[in-house]
């Protein structure tokens, strides 16, 4: 399943502000429904960062990161229009990307 991630990625004075914003629902296991039923685990496990294709960033999360997680990260030596792309798995094999272009900011 496709989600939405929305995505920024800043060069300001030899600094790149990557911002990202994942729709996931990021349900623990714990919590339960209207019906008192356990709702089950989903969560993103693992999430990746490349710049131009090279891994500048890997995140192991697990049910402590809150629904739909907003991800702010700085990159040294990436240039306008270089390439910043962020995949993440979850425990449930679904995965979802996003990538964005370097402007200045």
């Amino acid at each position: 399943m496709m989600r939405d991630m929305k995505m920024r990625a800043q060069l300001k004075g030899g600094i790149t502000e990557v911002k990202a914003l994942i729709s996931h629902p990021m349900e623990t296991g714990r919590r339960k429904n209207d019906l008192d039923e356990t709702i089950p685990a989903h969560f993103i496990q693992l999430l990746t960062a490349t710049l131009n294709g090279k891994p500048v960033l890997e995140a192991q999360w697990g049910t402590g990161i809150s629904k739909n997680p907003y991800l702010t990260f700085y990159l040294r030596d990436a240039k306008v229009g270089d390439t910043v792309r962020i995949t993440w798995h979850d425990n449930r094999g679904e995965s979802g990307h996003g990538e964005i272009a370097v402007t200045q900011g």
